[in-house]
């Protein structure tokens, strides 16, 4: 289904964070509509860096087009800050079309950015992130690959700035409106009460970030259109990384670790080994 439609649907999509082509097939494969590739996500398990603007345009489109050999479902992309000015954010909205992406997240943070969650963020202007949005929307092939504006105004100018920010994004051609870590219940209400119904929202649950967590029917009670959980799996991956190395070092074995692990014939049934094994016969001598 094309994304808009899911978006203008009568309820609150949630779209797990992926990092790579596996998690997002075990996301498909556990029913989701959709995944958000996270720019994070790929700090953390390519680089073990943090999310400080050190993944490059090309890393990240490698990673939808791995991604999009392996799904079907919509991929949400988070674009960073375009990798550049708006002529970096037309290439960009151009190559991650082609490599199978259906929405790109552009931020008005500057370059080097950072995670959202994080403190010492600094903004562009407002007038350059609108004359982005407009270039997104000039070098996109088709209308149904769609435009998210954030804004990380609210921990840098604070919570009317950030307001003030979205309108214009909004008027620029934003399809999806992002104001990223309200700080309480009350911003994420407020945001809703000023934008919703006239554009989707998008929130952001960050697991100890600047946003409490709320659940997705909560969400949906306050007008949310889209839920993202970017790096919940890596950090729920990680973890399980140093349980696994723990036990194996302390036990010399896995055995301790068996029934939290899949088994080899397992991870082949995941990645659907026979089947493309069986297909690679079909073209044998």
């Amino acid at each position: 289904m094309i994304l808009k439609a899911l978006l203008n649907g009568p309820d609150t999509i949630l779209a797990p964070g992926v990092c790579d082509a596996l998690t997002a097939l075990i996301a498909e494969q556990s029913g989701a509509e959709m995944v958000y590739l996270s720019g994070a996500g790929l700090a953390y398990t390519r680089f073990g860096s943090p999310d400080i603007g050190l993944v490059s345009m090309s890393e990240v489109a490698d990673t939808i087009a791995l991604i999009r050999d392996r799904v079907s479902i919509p991929i949400i992309v988070d674009a960073d800050n375009g990798f550049g000015n708006a002529l970096n954010v037309q290439r960009t909205m151009r190559v991650f079309e082609r490599n199978g992406a259906n929405a790109l997240q552009l931020e008005d943070q500057t370059m080097p950015k950072r995670c959202g969650h994080l403190d010492g963020k600094a903004l562009i202007s407002a007038s350059e992130m609108a004359g982005k949005l407009h270039a997104a929307a000039d070098a996109r092939a088709s209308d149904t690959t769609l435009i998210i504006a954030r804004t990380d105004a609210i921990a840098v100018e604070g919570f009317e700035a950030a307001c003030d920010r979205a309108e214009l994004y909004i008027e620029a051609g934003a399809d999806v409106l992002f104001i990223e870590a309200p700080q309480n219940r009350t911003q994420l209400k407020e945001i809703s009460n000023r934008f919703g119904g006239r554009i989707p929202l998008m929130a952001n649950m960050v697991e100890g970030g600047k946003t409490p967590i709320h659940g997705i029917a909560d969400l949906q009670t306050l007008g949310y259109s889209l839920v993202i959980f970017p790096g919940g799996v890596v950090r729920a991956l990680a973890k399980t990384a140093s349980d696994y190395y723990s036990a194996l070092i302390l036990n010399g074995s896995n055995e301790s670790f068996r029934d939290r692990m899949y088994d080899f014939d397992g991870l082949n049934d995941v990645i659907k080994t026979h089947s493309i094994l069986s297909q690679g016969k079909k073209y044998g001598n």
